[in-house]
């Protein structure tokens, strides 16, 4: 029986439905307050149930007759006030999924993330050997994916059967009506953006790295990572793309990183006062100004996959959420 963590997420339903669509039956759990997306509330081959990744002893019922765990549950969030959750989620969570697969002898693959590589050193494509390295421009969100993935690593020097896989940017269209937090570029641009950040980023589609996890599950492949990225992508380029999608005027001024400095402080001075969190934080602003680039020959090795070229992928959301309005 096969075993998905963060069932009603971006990427886990995803995952879920190509599961489904091949024929498997799957045992998903979610938070108790998420909502399942309309498109698997009707599967036969779908089992939802509640459960705290923090609840050692849920989980361990949940895991009676499991066999296979994609693991996608994740806590996603550069805000300070969110560090302690970010965490226990991403840390103490996945360590919890570890001893129960260990227990039961389930075969894991690790959603973990580019950011668990670290920054990109001498100008050249991080790939699945890269150290890491914690500077003080480490994210707090870098740092609970690594100890998330080491908790990984420990299993597997204990007998786990385990694959990681390191996402880029995951963007593409989900299964539910409404937009979906991954895209969210797409509603900076429609507010109107004149700048751009210098930075460059790594782009893959969801249902790539969904078909991606799929693959990896069955392949005689054991204790090793892989980066999932379809291509690298400078910011500008990026908001050029979507901004031409869109018809919205392109951003022709360049944040370097002083002003992009001066503005997340300037977010954080209007928080203060508003009372709502800002998207610019200190590590948003930080990432922005960073050159990111990943190789993922190692899975085109392995695998031959052709990923979705950026171009499809942001097309395709444009015209699932954007089209109409």
């Amino acid at each position: 029986m096969i075993l998905v963590t963060g069932g009603t997420g971006f990427l886990g339903s995803v995952l879920i439905k190509q599961l489904t669509d091949a024929g498997h039956s799957v045992i998903a759990i979610k938070r108790e307050q998420s909502l399942i997306p309309e498109a698997l509330r009707s599967s036969s081959l779908v089992q939802w149930l509640d459960a705290d990744l923090n609840d050692y002893f849920a989980l361990e019922e949940v895991f009676a007759g499991i066999t296979q765990v994609f693991h996608c549950a994740a806590k996603i969030s550069s805000q300070p006030s969110d560090a302690k959750a970010v965490f226990k989620v991403n840390r103490e969570g996945t360590a919890n999924i570890v001893n129960l697969c260990l227990e039961n002898n389930a075969r894991l693959v690790h959603v973990s993330s580019i950011a668990a590589l670290g920054p990109n050193k001498n100008g050249q494509p991080l790939n699945e050997e890269a150290k890491w390295e914690t500077t003080r421009r480490t994210s707090v969100y870098s740092r609970a994916k690594h100890d998330g993935e080491m908790e990984v690593w420990r299993g597997v020097v204990e007998g786990l059967d385990a694959v990681i896989v390191n996402p880029s940017i995951i963007m593409g269209v989900g299964l539910g009506t409404g937009k979906v937090a991954a895209n969210a570029i797409f509603d900076t641009v429609l507010k109107g953006l004149s700048v751009y950040p210098q930075g460059s980023v790594g782009i893959v589609d969801v249902e790539d790295v969904a078909s991606m996890m799929m693959q990896l599950m069955d392949a005689d492949v054991h204790g090793e990572r892989f980066i999932l990225n379809s291509e690298n992508v400078s910011s500008k380029k990026l908001l050029v793309s979507i901004s031409e999608l869109m018809g919205k005027s392109a951003p022709r001024i360049e944040a370097g990183r002083t002003l992009l400095s001066i503005a997340w402080r300037l977010a954080k001075v209007k928080t203060w006062f508003s009372g709502r969190p800002s998207a610019l934080t200190k590590d948003a602003a930080r990432a922005a100004s960073e050159m990111l680039q990943y190789d993922n020959s190692k899975i085109l090795q392995l695998t031959g996959h052709q990923f979705r070229p950026v171009a499809e992928t942001l097309k395709n959301v444009y015209q699932a959420y954007y089209a109409q309005t």
